[in-house]
C-alpha cells in the first residue's frame, strides 16, 4: 500500500511544524499574553533585584536602626485593623442579614459608603473636627468654663490609636460587602437546627454563621490588611512610622533606592506571609452548601431595645465612615468658593482625567488580550503567569514605585542619550519626566480587577458561539472582537470604572512617580492638608469623593 501524499509528508513540513509550534506556544496570542503578564510581574521582579544587589549596602544600619519601629508599627496597624473590621464587618452584616429593624432596609447599602472616602481624606477630615480649634473642644470650653488647654484633658489626636480608629473606618465595608454575601448564601436549615437544638441568637452566629462564612471573611480580613499596608496619607499624617512611611523616608531624604527596595521587600514578605497563613489556616477545612432545597433564611423582626440596639450597632460604622468626614470636608468646600477657580484644582482634575483615563483603558485592554490569549495557548507558560499578575494588587503603590521607577531612570537616560546621539537633539527623560510611569503603576496595581473581571466574563460565554464563529472562516482577532466583546462589553464598563476609581484615590505610587509640579485630586489634597490648608484642600477632596461613590453604587447594584 502506497502512503498519500499527507501521509507521506516529512516531519519537518509546515503540518507538524505549525504542531511543533503549538506544542511549544509560539504563536502570536501566547506570545502577547506572555508579554503582558512579563510587564505586569516585571516592577516586582525589578524590586527584588534592586534589593538584592543594592548600590549602597544600609540594611545592616536599618536592622539596627530604624527598622524594627517600622515593622512593630506595621503590624500593630494590621492586626488590629484587620481585627475590628473583621468584628464590625462582619457583626453588621450578621444583623442586615438575619434581622428586621428600623432602617434596616437603607443601611444595608448604607454600610459600603465609606467605601467612596479615601483613608487619609478621613484622617484630615477627624483631626479637623477632634483638634484645639475644632468644633468639639470649642464647645466643650464654652459648656464647661475652661479657659485653655491646661484645664481640661483631651486625647492625643495625631496618634496609633487615631489611625487605627480611621482606617478600620474606611476599610470595614470590604468585610460586610464578602460577610453579608457569604450570610446570605447560607440554607435556612442550618439555622433551624440550631435553634431546634436550644442554641440562641449569640450561639447560632458563632457556631452556625460564623464557620460558614470564615473564608469570606478571612479573605476581606487579608484584603483590609494589605490594604493597611499600602496607607501612606493617614499614618503620614498621624506621624505614625511604618514601612510605607519608611520607603518613602530612605528612598527621598536619604537618596538610597536600594535601602528602600530592602523594605519593600519586607512588605512584600509580609503581604505573602499573610496570604499564606490565611491559606494554611483553612487548608484542612471544608465548607459546603446544599445544593438542594437550598432556602434562605428568614429575618426575624426584632422590637424595643434589640431594634434599637441592632440600628445602633450599624449606623454608628456608617456615621463615623462617611457621616463625619463627608460632612467636614463638604463643609469646607463649600465655604471655599474661590477654591474651585483655582487654576490648581482645574489642572489637577485634568491631569486625574488624563492619567486615570488612559491607566483603565490601557488596563482592560491588556486584560482582554492576556485573558483571551491564554484561552487560545495550549503553552503551559501563559497559563502558569495569568493567576501571578494578580500579585500587583497585593503589593502596595510604594513598592512598585521602587521597582518601576529605579528601572525606567535607567532606560530613559539611555534612551535620551541614544537620541542624542543620532541626532544632536535632547529629548529629556521621555518615560520618568512624564506620567507615563504614573500610568504604568496604575495598570500593574489595578491589573487584578480588569483581569478578574475580564476572565470571569469570557467564561460565561458559551462555547459554541467562538466555534460557530471559526467554522464560519472568522479569524481568532475577528471572534473577539465581533463574538466576545459584544457580550461582556457590561462587564469591561465596570472593570473599565473600578479602575478608573481606585486609580484615582491612589496616593503613595502617585507621590513617588509623578513628574515635578505636576498634581493630581489625590495628592493635592494629601500637599494642602499637609500644610494645615483643608479649606484649600476641601474641593480636590470632595471631587475624589464623588467619582468613589460612583463606585459605591456600581458594587450596591451588582449586590442586591
Amino acid at each position: 500500500m502506497t502512503n498519500s501524499p499527507l501521509t507521506a509528508r516529512s516531519p519537518k513540513g509546515p503540518v507538524a511544524g505549525a504542531r511543533k509550534t503549538r506544542r511549544f506556544g509560539l504563536d502570536i496570542w501566547s506570545c502577547v499574553a506572555a508579554l503582558i503578564a512579563l510587564i505586569v510581574l516585571a516592577p516586582i521582579l525589578a524590586v527584588i533585584w534592586i534589593a538584592l544587589w543594592p548600590e549602597e549596602q544600609i540594611w545592616g544600619h536599618l536592622v539596627s536602626t530604624t527598622l524594627p519601629r517600622y515593622l512593630g508599627n506595621s503590624l500593630i496597624l494590621m492586626i488590629s485593623v484587620g481585627g475590628l473590621t473583621g468584628v464590625i464587618g462582619a457583626a453588621a452584616a450578621w444583623m442586615t442579614t438575619r434581622y428586621d429593624f428600623p432602617l434596616r432596609r437603607w443601611l444595608d447599602y448604607l454600610l459600603l459608603l465609606p467605601l467612596a472616602i479615601p483613608a487619609y481624606i478621613g484622617a484630615y477630615a477627624l483631626v479637623d473636627f477632634l483638634e484645639y480649634a475644632g468644633p468639639v473642644q470649642r464647645l466643650m470650653r464654652q459648656v464647661f468654663g475652661w479657659q485653655d488647654a491646661r484645664d481640661y484633658w483631651f486625647p492625643e489626636i495625631r496618634s496609633m490609636g487615631a489611625a487605627i480608629l480611621v482606617l478600620t473606618a474606611a476599610l470595614y465595608p470590604y468585610v460586610y460587602l464578602l460577610s453579608r454575601a457569604a450570610f446570605r448564601e447560607q440554607s435556612a436549615s442550618g439555622d433551624e437546627v440550631a435553634r431546634s437544638l436550644g442554641a440562641g441568637p449569640f450561639a447560632r452566629f458563632r457556631r452556625v454563621g460564623l464557620p460558614m462564612a470564615r473564608p469570606a471573611i478571612a479573605a476581606a480580613m487579608s484584603i483590609v490588611m494589605m490594604e493597611t499596608v499600602n496607607d501612606f496619607g493617614t499614618v503620614d499624617f498621624f506621624a505614625v512610622q511604618t514601612l510605607t512611611t519608611g520607603i518613602f523616608s530612605v528612598w527621598l531624604q536619604s537618596y538610597n533606592p536600594g535601602g528602600a527596595a530592602q523594605i519593600a521587600c519586607v512588605i512584600l514578605a509580609l503581604v505573602l506571609a499573610l496570604v499564606l497563613i490565611e491559606k494554611t489556616s483553612r487548608r484542612r477545612l471544608r465548607f459546603y452548601a446544599p445544593g438542594r432545597r437550598h432556602r434562605p433564611v428568614t429575618r426575624r423582626q426584632l422590637h424595643g431595645w434589640r431594634a434599637a440596639l441592632a440600628t445602633l450597632g450599624c449606623i454608628v460604622p456608617f456615621l463615623a465612615g462617611f457621616v463625619l468626614p463627608g460632612s467636614v470636608i463638604l463643609g469646607h468646600a463649600l465655604a471655599a468658593g474661590e477654591g474651585w477657580r483655582d487654576p490648581g484644582l482645574l489642572a489637577a482634575l485634568r491631569h486625574t482625567l488624563v492619567i486615570c483615563g488612559a491607566a483603565s483603558i490601557v488596563t482592560v485592554l491588556a486584560a482582554i488580550l492576556l485573558v483571551y490569549g491564554v484561552r487560545l495557548s495550549g503553552a503551559a507558560l501563559p497559563r502558569l503567569l495569568l493567576p501571578v499578575t494578580t500579585i500587583g494588587y497585593a503589593a502596595p503603590g510604594a513598592v512598585l514605585a521602587v521597582g518601576i521607577l529605579v528601572p525606567l531612570a535607567t532606560l530613559d537616560h539611555h534612551l535620551a542619550d541614544g537620541i542624542q546621539a543620532l541626532t544632536g537633539w535632547d529629548p529629556g527623560l521621555l518615560l520618568t519626566g512624564t506620567a507615563f510611569a504614573v500610568v504604568l503603576a496604575y495598570c500593574v496595581r489595578f491589573f487584578a480587577i480588569a483581569q478578574g473581571a475580564t476572565d470571569g466574563a469570557m467564561g460565561r460565554v458559551p462555547p459554541s458561539l467562538p466555534m460557530a464563529a471559526r467554522s464560519l472562516g472568522r479569524s481568532r482577532a475577528r471572534v473577539l472582537t465581533s463574538v466576545y466583546l459584544p457580550l461582556i462589553r457590561g462587564t469591561l464598563a465596570s472593570a473599565l470604572l473600578l479602575v478608573f476609581v481606585d486609580s484615582v484615590k491612589e496616593l503613595p505610587a502617585t507621590l513617588l512617580l509623578r513628574p515635578f509640579n505636576y498634581d493630581t485630586l489625590a495628592t493635592r489634597v494629601f500637599e494642602k492638608a499637609s500644610l494645615e490648608q483643608l479649606g484649600q484642600a476641601a474641593p480636590a477632596a470632595v471631587l475624589v469623593i464623588a467619582v468613589g461613590l460612583v463606585a459605591v453604587g456600581l458594587l450596591a447594584r451588582s449586590n442586591r
